[in-house]
C-alpha cells in the first residue's frame, strides 16, 4: 500500500472509532432494527428498512414507524399469518413511490420464502457462491427469483427489489446485506453464511460526493459500475472488510454537516487533506474551461 492509501487507511480508522458506535445510529433506518432482540423479527425488519429508505429522513423514520406499528410485536410471526383481510389495513400507506398494494405484493413473497425457507438468508444463500468476486451474481438472483414469483407486472415492486444487471447501485439493498452480514456495534451479524469480503459499498448521493472528494472513483453518475469502483478503492485499503467504513463516513454527513462544500470549520476535519486537493483540480479544470 502506497504511502497515501496508508494515511487514508489511518484516518478512516479513526473514524471508524469515533462514529462507529449503537448510540449513533439514529436517525439511520437501521436504528428500527434494534426495537426486536429475536433474530428473525430483526431480518424482516431490516429488509423493511431497508426498502424504504429513500427519500426525506423525517418521512422515512414516519414511514418505518408507521409499518412496523401495523406489523406488531413480531414483524416474522405477522408475515407468517399476512393474509387479504390484514392487507386491508394496507390501503392508505404510501412512502414516495412506495403504496400498500407495493408492501402487500412483497408481503405474500416473504410469506411464501419464510414458509419454505425458515429465514430471508437461507433463501438469498442458495444462491451464493464463495467463489464469485463480490456478492453482486447473488443479488441478482435474489431479485430475479423474487419478481419471478410475482408474475405481475409491478414496478413498484422491482423498484423496491432493485436488480444490479440493471446496472443499478442497489444503494438499499446492499444497505440491508451490510446490516446483516457484517458484525460490530453498529451491523448486526445475523447472517453467517455470506463472507463480508463479498460485499458492495452502498452508495447514496452523499456517499458517491464524499467517495469523489478521497478520490475513490472517477464516473459521473451513480450505478452499479461507480459502487463496484468505490467498493475496490476500499477493498485495497481494507480488502477483508470492504464496507467497514460505510457507517463513520455517512457519520461525517449527518453529525458533521459536510455537504462537499468548503466552509469554515472544513480544515479540522480529518478528511480535509485528502478531499481539499480534489476540489483544487476541480477548481482548475473549471477555470481553464
Amino acid at each position: 500500500m502506497d504511502k497515501k492509501n496508508t494515511q487514508l487507511k489511518n484516518v478512516l480508522d479513526r473514524l471508524y472509532v469515533k462514529y462507529n458506535h449503537r448510540k449513533l445510529i439514529a436517525p439511520d433506518p437501521l436504528q428500527f432494527v434494534y426495537r426486536y432482540s429475536e433474530p428473525r423479527d430483526m431480518e424482516i425488519t431490516a429488509l423493511f428498512a431497508a426498502v424504504l429508505a429513500y427519500g426525506r429522513v423525517a418521512q422515512i423514520e414516519k414511514s418505518i414507524a408507521s409499518l412496523l406499528s401495523f406489523m406488531g410485536k413480531s414483524p416474522f410471526r405477522f408475515i407468517l399469518k399476512f393474509n387479504r383481510t390484514k392487507a386491508s389495513g394496507l390501503k392508505k400507506f404510501k412512502h414516495r413511490f412506495t403504496t400498500g398494494r407495493h408492501l402487500v405484493a412483497l408481503f405474500f413473497l416473504l410469506k411464501e420464502i419464510l414458509s419454505e425457507f425458515g429465514s430471508i438468508e437461507k433463501f438469498f444463500a442458495k444462491e451464493y457462491s464463495p467463489s464469485d468476486p463480490n456478492i453482486i451474481p447473488a443479488l441478482s438472483k435474489f431479485s430475479d427469483n423474487l419478481l419471478a414469483m410475482h408474475p405481475e407486472k409491478n414496478k413498484g415492486l422491482k423498484y423496491l427489489l432493485s436488480n444490479p444487471k440493471d446496472g443499478s447501485a442497489c444503494k438499499r439493498l446492499n444497505l440491508f446485506l451490510r446490516w446483516m452480514v457484517r458484525k460490530d456495534d453498529v451491523d448486526t451479524g445475523l447472517w453467517k453464511s455470506i463472507d463480508k469480503s463479498k460485499l458492495i459499498v452502498p452508495v447514496d448521493v452523499h456517499m458517491a460526493r464524499l467517495c469523489k472528494l478521497l478520490g475513490l472513483y472517477r464516473r459521473k453518475t451513480i450505478s452499479l459500475a461507480a459502487a463496484l469502483e468505490i467498493t475496490d478503492s476500499f477493498r485495497f485499503i481494507e480488502p477483508n472488510d470492504p464496507v467497514k467504513y460505510d457507517f463513520a463516513l455517512s457519520r461525517v454527513g449527518i453529525l458533521d454537516n459536510c455537504t462537499g462544500w468548503h466552509r469554515t470549520g472544513c480544515e479540522f476535519c480529518e478528511l480535509f487533506k485528502f478531499c481539499f486537493p480534489t476540489r483544487l483540480n476541480v477548481l482548475k479544470v473549471k477555470n481553464e474551461h
